[in-house]
């Protein structure tokens, strides 16, 4: 059976209240059950997590993306400075897609217009909402 890790970083436990405007109305919570349904749809097992901490989510990916068949991950901010999270992702040699709610590019804050950890992804998708992860999740899923 196919296993898809998803993984998610700072503030994000806080969507549907943050920031609205930019990163929606959805809470995270809801997220996490429109992955679930759709990775039970086309077969797929599923773990997901959240963490505000970078070290924690090292260790997690460590212990729980290794061998997947895919990884879907929002960095949340740490997409803009973690060097750490970008060699972890080296090591595990895993399909990762790196999602972002938001617009990366057209934001007014030059720091989050960069992301250093997207060098290590098979692809980024930003800016599309929530469908952003039901893509990417799709995406790992294929058969090509």
């Amino acid at each position: 059976m196919k296993r898809i890790a998803v993984a998610n970083g700072p503030n994000l436990n806080l969507l549907g209240t943050r920031e609205p405007e930019i990163y929606g109305k959805t809470t995270l919570a809801e997220i996490e059950n429109l992955v679930r349904a759709r990775a039970d749809q086309l077969g797929a097992a599923f773990v997901w997590f959240q963490t505000n901490h970078e070290g924690a989510l090292l260790d997690w990916l460590q212990q729980n993306a290794r061998g997947a068949t895919g990884l879907i991950l929002n960095p949340g901010a740490f997409t803009h400075y973690s060097y750490a999270l970008y060699d972890c992702l080296r090591a595990l040699d895993v399909p990762t897609v790196e999602v972002h709610l938001s617009n990366l590019h057209a934001r007014p804050e030059a720091f989050r217009q960069v992301s250093v950890t997207a060098p290590a992804a098979r692809g980024v998708i930003s800016g599309l909402g929530v469908r952003g992860y039901l893509l990417a999740l799709e995406h790992l899923l294929a058969d090509d």
